[in-house]
């Protein structure tokens, strides 16, 4: 087996939806300029009040891609 090495970034995703939005957008931004990602990480849950009372899910992940 080939030996593989990867490396690790914390994302921060936004959304008014939920928490589960919140990540595959997070993914999806990651996606855009990283090649090679193989898994994320959940790392903290958190979320922001607008002015009007509206509610911003955001999730930090840390996502994996491997190092050619």
């Amino acid at each position: 087996m080939a030996e593989r090495v990867f490396k690790k970034i914390a994302v921060t995703g936004c959304s008014s939806v939920s928490y589960e939005k919140a990540i595959e957008n997070a993914v999806k931004k990651a996606s855009e300029s990283l090649r090679g990602l193989a898994w994320f990480e959940v790392k903290e849950f958190r979320g922001g009040l607008g002015s009007d009372g509206e509610i911003e899910w955001q999730a930090t992940i840390e996502v994996a891609f491997k190092i050619d």
